[in-house]
């Protein structure tokens, strides 16, 4: 670190965030070096530096002995506004040197919201934002990947490359590939020519889109070479691909500061909503023997004193009991504590919840997303009162007195009676609660509601449906909070603005690349964050732009129309996602891949066996 950016971290709130050198971190020398990638993380550290993504792929690249790939993060304001005044460009943590100097500058792609601060983390860099004016030279090529990749169009224009799926092993091969490029002395037009005929790689500028009269796709074509289609990389076996045995320890507390082992990738659960549960797909677990490897590493390595098991539903792990037991007495052992996120309300049984309780008790968090078992068939829950309450009566009689739920509004065919149901049923647990003559004495429930505003995204049997408005969100908040008779129940909910923003983004098209510069422009950066979140702004851009929000996020699509993402191939076909769509009208449910296989596509890749077939 230079003497004058060392100066300036004095002046700001948390200087942690910008000086590197932790525990973990990788450092080469840059003369042995033939790639240098920096990966960026369009939040702050804190945020960045809990993401499991970036510790698997900074570990992934630099198992190369010619790549080096060192770790951004965006500036909190306080910081960013001084480096604007003293022109600092924004650097990476391990070398301190700007993006500027680098091949690759990769960005992972979390959240819609964190698409201004892309642009914002370029031009501090201070390298052009549109791909169109970063000339031809081989070097500084963005590349994004991560869920949002999945619809990459809305910030198309930004971006030389994306990287659907998996990248453990694609980011690999596009290291080698550009490393020879690089040696032959090619220009930037030259190799992405040649990467946009790699599996699992996009090159936007090779793809020409038309548009209809009235605003809707009309075609998308590829440009020469270029794949037709792309299809996302998958790793087939997720027990042989290489995993960090170290992590990077911040100096400072992050939102998830302990050791992670990814038990499994996918979901067969089917929950019509949940994006995550389809792009994922297929389901695939991790042995147990390298599980167990996993968290001996990084607890030996870090010295972390907790590990949590990382899955979107870490209770259907195959073996989940058998997995704990060797976990258990590890942890219990070493006086480590042991945390299972991502549990089913259908699939918590007492065992499981005597497990967790060995090493730690604390509020439990369940997802019902609807009120009402009409509604609950609508997004394919599958989940019955009768497993709500259940579930809850174990919590309660092993000494829980917290109950955290996470519903929806705004659903398909969603009624004011669903929302009440939200309400009444809230308050039977509270009711079942007080009725357990082994409750703790002298404490009372706390029964948690947390509404979140339904957004239709890609991949999804609900990517036709449109987006409930602002006025129709409000009511239904209102109308929830006038069923709710008891202190006992709290209720908190998402800004319907941020949720407009975020639909429109999430199934927005190429056109809403200048719309997001012009929301840069007047100032938004992290719009994650509520006190920099400007929906004004953004209201603004897409009027100068002679869009609409409204046009993206609360229109209904017809069932022949044209996706912006139509030239992306997630497995999961668009008939079965339609067929999805048809049963979720009608009420119907359909049954998880662990009953029954629904042929949704995502098993084409090894036939049978990669659908989670793995035994444990």
């Amino acid at each position: 670190m230079d003497l004058k950016t060392e100066k300036i971290l004095k002046k700001v709130q948390k200087p942690a965030r910008y000086i590197g050198g932790e525990q973990g971190c990788i450092y080469k020398n840059k003369e042995n070096i033939d790639v240098r990638f920096a990966f960026c993380f369009p939040d702050v550290y804190e945020v960045g530096m809990s993401h499991l993504g970036i510790k698997i792929l900074y570990h992934t690249l630099n198992t190369l002995d010619y790549v080096w790939c060192e770790r951004v993060f965006a500036p909190w304001n306080d910081m960013q506004e001084i480096m604007k005044e003293q022109n600092i460009p924004l650097f990476a943590l391990e070398s301190h040197d700007p993006l500027s100097d680098f091949d690759f500058i990769g960005f992972t792609l979390q959240y819609e919201l964190s698409f201004t601060a892309v642009i914002n983390m370029l031009e501090l860099s201070g390298i052009k934002a549109f791909a169109r004016d970063r000339g031809n030279e081989l070097r500084g090529i963005v590349i994004g990947g991560g869920p949002c990749a999945c619809n990459p169009e809305p910030i198309a224009d930004f971006f030389d490359i994306f990287s659907l799926g998996e990248g453990e092993e694609s980011l690999n091969e596009l290291m080698a590939v550009y490393r020879d490029c690089k040696k032959k002395g090619m220009k930037k037009d030259e190799f992405l020519k040649i990467v946009s005929k790699m599996d699992s790689f996009y090159v936007p500028s090779l793809y020409d889109v038309k548009y209809q009269p009235d605003g809707k796709i009309a075609s998308i074509e590829a440009i020469g070479e270029a794949q037709k289609k792309i299809r996302k990389r998958t790793i087939t076996d997720l027990s042989s691909v290489s995993y960090p045995e170290n992590f990077v320890v911040p100096y400072m507390e992050v939102i998830h500061d302990r050791a992670v082992i990814e038990i499994m990738r996918g979901c067969g659960r089917g929950c019509r909503f949940c994006q995550a549960g389809y792009i994922y797909r297929p389901l695939r677990f991790k042995d147990r023997g390298v599980l167990f490897k996993d968290a001996e590493n990084l607890c030996k390595n870090t010295g972390y004193d907790e590990i949590s098991l990382c899955s979107l539903s870490s209770s259907d792990y195959e073996g989940i009991e058998k997995l704990l037991d060797e976990l258990l007495t590890f942890t219990e052992k070493n006086n480590i504590s042991l945390s299972l996120p991502s549990l089913r309300i259908d699939n918590f049984p007492k065992e499981l919840m005597e497990r967790l309780m060995k090493v730690r008790k604390s509020s439990l968090t369940f997802a019902p997303e609807a009120g009402s078992q009409r509604l609950r068939d609508v997004i394919n829950k599958n989940i019955t009162e009768e497993d709500v309450m259940k579930t809850c009566t174990i919590a309660f009689m092993g000494g829980y007195t917290s109950i955290k739920l996470y519903f929806m509004a705004g659903l398909p065919t969603e009624t004011d009676e669903d929302i009440k149901a939200i309400a009444t049923l809230a308050q039977k647990i509270v009711d079942l609660y007080y009725s357990n003559p082994n409750k703790p004495r002298g404490r009372g429930v706390d029964v948690s509601i947390s509404l979140s505003t339904f957004v239709p995204k890609p991949f999804t049997p609900f990517q036709w449906e449109r987006q409930a408005t602002a006025e129709e969100i409000i009511h239904k908040q209102k109308y929830l909070m006038e069923n709710i008779t008891t202190k006992k129940i709290r209720v908190s909910w998402h800004d319907t603005n941020t949720s407009l923003i975020e639909a429109a983004l999430a199934r927005g098209d190429r056109r809403l690349s200048a719309v997001l510069y012009k929301a840069w422009e007047k100032g938004c950066f992290l719009d994650g964050w509520g006190e920099f979140f400007k929906p004004e702004a953004y209201y603004e851009a897409f009027r100068e732009c002679s869009l609409s929000p409204e046009f993206y996020a609360n229109r209904q699509r017809e069932k022949d129309e044209i996706f912006p993402w139509e030239h992306i191939d997630c497995l999961v076909t668009k008939s079965f996602l339609l067929r999805e769509n048809e049963k979720a009208h009608a009420a119907k449910t359909t049954k998880g891949c662990f009953e029954a296989c629904a042929d949704c596509g995502a098993n084409s890749i090894e036939g049978d066996k990669i659908c989670g077939k793995y035994k444990n």
